[in-house]
């Protein structure tokens, strides 16, 4: 048995994680803004499941949160950073206003909830951050860019701190889920309120299909805590693990290109040093 802790626990992925972990017998901390939300989870597994009310744009609330869970369980395990909405806007089109809370959310959110489970992990010489990110935090497409960026950031500095804890029995892993149904496309997306017309090939495009495609997502959610919690098993988990098979494709694809791009570019970038 193992204690989780787990942002954004009201809707999609993180609630079918919550449910997953608890369902196989494992202790969860849940938490989301509202834990009205988080009711019926937390009576159906009253000795297993601990409800918290999070924000994860609040140091505070944060410090509060890993204390009272540390109180109640003890250690944590797994750290899973999953709290998060997406924003669609071409890069002239982007609204401060709306772009810097989404960085506060999904990048300084989440480098903060690892921060304040470090201490203990390292103390004890175990456990494991696993940040889910986006294949978007890969391969940015046309009207994503501000929501790619928050998911790049997270990846690099995930890439950064497993080298960091790795030496310390400290496993970190990246999820990059393509599409799945949840709400993701639905009510947690926001969009610019100013659209300009020269992106509506490009930018617009993505609104639209974002929009048509919410509710026929391929992605299974409760397939994808399964792997999430497969993942959290490993001794040596990969660094990145692209879920479901439109992301695997783009992964793969967006590799090779790069490989392709450096052979062809190599000769130039060679002959850069002093001779």
């Amino acid at each position: 048995m193992t204690t989780w802790l787990i942002t954004g626990c009201s809707t999609g992925l993180g609630r079918a994680l919550a449910q997953q972990v608890l369902d196989a017998g494992h202790k969860a901390v849940i938490t989301a803004r509202n834990t009205d939300t988080l009711a019926g989870l937390a009576e159906e597994y009253p000795d297993t499941a601990l409800s918290l009310p999070l924000d994860v744009r609040d140091p505070e609330n944060i410090t509060t949160t890993v204390n009272a869970a540390h109180e109640h369980f003890g250690d944590i395990d797994v750290l899973v950073n999953n709290a998060g909405y997406g924003y669609r806007s071409a890069l002239e089109e982007g609204e401060d206003e709306a772009i810097r809370p989404m960085f506060e959310t999904n990048f300084f959110g989440a480098v903060n909830m690892i921060k304040a489970v470090l201490p203990a992990m390292r103390e004890r010489r175990s456990g494991m951050i696993i940040n889910i990110s986006s294949i978007a935090g890969q391969v940015s497409t046309a009207g994503m860019g501000y929501y790619s960026a928050t998911k790049a950031a997270l990846e690099s500095t995930s890439e950064s701190l497993m080298r960091e804890v790795r030496p310390l029995g400290i496993r970190v892993s990246i999820v990059q889920p393509g599409p799945f149904r949840t709400n993701f496309s639905g009510p947690a997306l926001q969009q610019s309120q100013s659209p300009i017309e020269d992106y509506a090939e490009t930018a617009g495009k993505i609104r639209e299909e974002n929009s048509s495609s919410n509710g026929n997502q391929a992605g299974d959610p409760v397939k994808a805590a399964q792997a999430i919690m497969t993942l959290a098993e490993q001794e040596r988990p990969p660094l990145r693990l692209p879920l479901g098979n439109l992301a695997v494709e783009i992964a793969q694809k967006d590799l090779t290109r790069q490989l392709d791009h450096l052979m062809e570019w190599e000769h130039v970038g060679r002959n850069t040093d002093f001779a």
